[in-house]
């Protein structure tokens, strides 16, 4: 079902249509550009399709169904359009062959078919796709801080440029950004949801990450659901807690909520894998030519993620909704409560 109900009241925006446009390509250059020298990345081509039954294709929660077509000259192959990259960037880290301190980004268009439509989900996605080689000694909660801070030091940077552009943006970013596990979100607020720990975590520090997604809480239920076969979602921590993933999440003033900026974390490596597709059931996974390789030790080890691009526009240009920065397909309910909202989609 539509969620119109997240719509804010009384919504001006602060730009015109034109020069939105302007502000999105300035944006993105310039974000990609310092993200790159960051985290010492270089930029590659990605396929918007895959071949269907490779294990390539990203399967988010295991119930999202890609769009799948056909290829006439290629023996009437099976294709999927792409839902993220993340495996298949690992792949292009060993066939490219990077090394320990290397890594790549690119743009990557996928379609979601199965979203639910609000004011931050569209069918389609477009982010930074990023992935970097690292030891097996980095697979640890330092090597994701220190990630997780270069990259939301980046943000920040974007947020100044964006402000000495247009005289009505304000940064609003703290300094540094606050490393909570889910863990703790639960101890503190364990009679909400996760979402309502997201907003009172980033209502008070206004810059999250959100540290170990995907395991069990205490009462039997993940913060977060997350694909068995990239993300480490369940080594132990020091800290007690389980996982080497997360998300950035921003405190978004026009909608009042928190704001999930990125997902990303270490890789799964061999031994991680098995255990995780174990837990959810698919071990079946394993016979597949992507997994065959991770459980052999084929593939780098490696940490990565994607960086919403549309939702680091919306965030940058105080929007209210990511059809203004992104031409997508909507609803005729949705597209007539933007038009009473003052909400002007692409």
């Amino acid at each position: 079902m539509v969620n119109v109900n997240d719509l804010p009241r009384e919504y001006q925006p602060l730009l015109k249509t034109r020069e939105v446009e302007i502000a999105i390509k300035d944006i993105k250059d310039f974000f990609e550009c310092n993200l790159a020298a960051a985290l010492g990345l270089q930029r590659v081509t990605a396929p918007l399709f895959v071949r269907g039954g490779t294990g390539i294709n990203d399967d988010l929660n295991g119930t999202e169904q890609p769009v799948r077509f056909r290829v006439k000259e290629d023996g009437d192959a099976p294709m999927e359009i792409v839902q993220s990259l993340a495996k298949w960037k690992r792949l292009a880290l060993k066939r490219y062959g990077y090394q320990v301190g290397e890594g790549i980004y690119t743009d990557m268009n996928a379609l979601r078919p199965d979203e639910t439509l609000d004011s931050i989900h569209s069918i389609y996605v477009d982010q930074w796709d990023w992935e970097k080689v690292i030891s097996s000694e980095d697979r640890n909660r330092e090597t994701l801080e220190a990630v997780v801070q270069a990259i939301y030091d980046v943000i920040c940077r974007t947020e100044f440029h964006v402000a000495s552009q247009y005289s009505c943006i304000r940064p609003i970013l703290p300094e540094r950004i606050a490393f909570l596990t889910s863990e703790d979100l639960y101890n503190r607020w364990p009679d909400v949801d996760p979402r309502e720990r997201e907003n009172r975590a980033c209502a008070e520090h206004r810059a999250v990450f959100i540290l170990g997604i995907g395991a069990e809480l205490p009462d039997g239920r993940p913060h977060d659901g997350r694909a068995p076969d990239y993300d480490d979602w369940t080594t132990p921590r020091p800290d007690g807690g389980r996982g080497l993933n997360g998300d950035i999440l921003l405190w978004n003033p026009v909608l009042g909520r928190a704001f999930e900026i990125s997902s990303m974390g270490i890789r799964v490596d061999p031994p991680t894998l098995v255990h995780q597709l174990t837990i959810r059931g698919q071990e079946r996974r394993l016979e597949l030519p992507f997994h065959r390789m991770l459980a052999a030790g084929e593939l780098p080890q490696s940490i990565g993620g994607g960086i919403g691009q549309s939702r680091l526009c919306m965030f940058f240009l105080r929007t209210a909704h990511v059809g203004e920065v992104s031409v997508g397909v909507w609803p005729e309910a949705m597209q007539e409560a933007c038009e009473k909202a003052n909400i002007l989609l692409l």
